[in-house]
């Protein structure tokens, strides 16, 4: 598998419903990427000379993340697509 080093997490896109509340189907290449993804690896944490502090999210967590995230990488392992981000760029945890 893949470890991801420093700040960065390894995730998966959750795929959004492509049907709205009012029950219009949004085709494909109409929908927004999501910005909700399940962490599948996460790095070590930051180092900043004197003590590494580890991140705050974890494997299998359920996270929403910036849409236009500056960090987000779309990378492919084993044949399967993912989003490999900075923890900064995470905006909360879902529960």
């Amino acid at each position: 598998m893949f470890k991801p080093l420093h700040n960065y997490v390894l995730l998966e896109r959750i795929e959004e419903e492509n049907i709205t509340a009012g029950g219009i189907i949004i085709p494909d290449n109409a929908k927004e990427k999501p910005s909700r993804g399940r962490v599948i690896a996460v790095g070590d944490g930051i180092y900043n000379g004197e003590k590494l502090t580890p991140l705050t999210v974890k494997e299998g967590d359920t996270i929403l993340f910036a849409k236009w995230a500056a960090s987000a990488n779309e990378v492919k392992i084993d044949g399967r697509d993912y989003v490999l981000i900075k923890e900064t760029d995470i905006l909360g945890i879902l529960e």
